[in-house]
């Protein structure tokens, strides 16, 4: 699924127009990520949890030279599903 099955979704099930519909959706992601660029946690009841941690330096290696290569620490997003999510078929 893409964000354009998303905004074809919400066009089909309230029936607004698909101009208003992509600005919805593109508010609602937008909105997500200014809340995970400031270290924040979203929680969707039912759905799951996003949130941000820090990741690790570490030392990986170059595939073609086989050369040590210095991994700088940084951010990763991380999702928990929630029960309902889970317990899918």
């Amino acid at each position: 699924m893409i964000k354009l099955d998303i905004v074809n979704e919400v066009v089909n099930r309230t029936g607004i127009t698909k101009t208003k519909a992509e600005t919805a959706v593109e508010t609602v992601f937008g909105a997500m990520k200014t809340a995970l660029e400031k270290g924040d946690r979203i929680e969707l009841r039912g759905f799951g949890v996003f949130n941000v941690k820090p990741r690790k330096t570490g030392i990986g290696r170059n595939p073609r030279t086989g050369e040590e290569v210095n991994i700088p620490p940084g951010k990763a997003v991380r999702f928990k599903p929630g029960k309902e999510l889970q317990s899918l078929p």
